[in-house]
């Protein structure tokens, strides 16, 4: 049996396509064991995935406390929206619902906000105490906006509207094949965008998660803000770091069996 005080504490990333864990050792922010990861199922309702979610803490014999990263707007541990997952996630007392599943206690954020939660603990924001914003540049794009090291959950912030349009239909990365974009033409979009959430947050620094984080160098230097830019350092594994590390230190505020 895994104890989450001896071996790490387990920590879940869920998304549209796959679901992954792993003990995490949450003093240093590194997985401590190969991750294990399970095809999100179709259709992705609460119960499907939930029976994945407890399988995963059965692959690793764990018991103690969990932390799930969500695609969703979680309060309250109500999942308020659901992305690329199943619309019956909205409502549904997510929090609750893995407790059962697993019978341990778990705590559940936003998947960008459990990165971020990572990135600023063990990774590119870790010296930074001013306001930090992290942006998940992906399928679509998640933020993580944290100010004196406290995360302001939820901020959803590829969501805004600039100049008539949603942010995240003219910036995520899948532009850049759907408009044939180059890396240039794509850069001067991402510019306009993080102008404009300089414009309302004044942020220090950005971080740049996301898989095009490992080609930053093929689009940061056309970015011109005030705010230094660097890439996120912990790739894949952030969700899994970010969750499991909360998991450990919010014991108190995760759902009870």
């Amino acid at each position: 049996m895994v104890t989450g005080e001896k071996k790490g504490v387990l920590g879940i990333d869920i998304g549209g396509s796959g679901i992954k864990g792993a003990l995490v050792d949450v003093g240093q922010g590194v997985l401590v064991e190969k991750r294990f990861q399970v095809k999100t199922p179709t259709p992705s309702t609460p119960n499907s995935v939930a029976k994945v979610v407890a399988s995963i803490v059965e692959h690793f014999d764990y018991k103690g406390p969990i932390g799930c990263t969500f695609p969703s707007i979680i309060q309250n541990g109500i999942a308020l929206s659901a992305a690329n997952v199943d619309d019956s996630w909205i409502g549904t007392d997510i929090v609750n619902l893995f407790c059962n599943a697993t019978r341990q206690s778990v705590h559940v954020l936003n998947d960008a906000d459990g990165a971020g939660v990572a990135e600023m603990v063990f990774g590119a924001g870790r010296d930074e105490s001013g306001v930090v914003c992290m942006l998940t540049l992906g399928t679509g794009i998640g933020s993580a906006l944290f100010i004196g090291s406290q995360l302001v959950p939820n901020t959803e912030l590829g969501h805004l509207e600039l100049n008539g349009r949603d942010i995240e239909s003219w910036v995520a990365p899948r532009v850049l094949k759907n408009a044939n974009l180059n890396w240039k033409r794509w850069a001067y979009r991402v510019c306009e965008y993080l102008q404009h959430l300089e414009f309302l947050f004044s942020p220090d620094l950005f971080i740049i998660g996301g898989g095009v984080s490992r080609v930053s160098n093929k689009f940061v230097p056309y970015l011109k803000v005030k705010a230094a830019i660097v890439p996120a350092l912990l790739g894949n594994e952030a969700g899994i770091v970010g969750a499991a590390y909360l998991a450990s230190q919010t014991p108190k505020i995760s759902g009870k069996i």
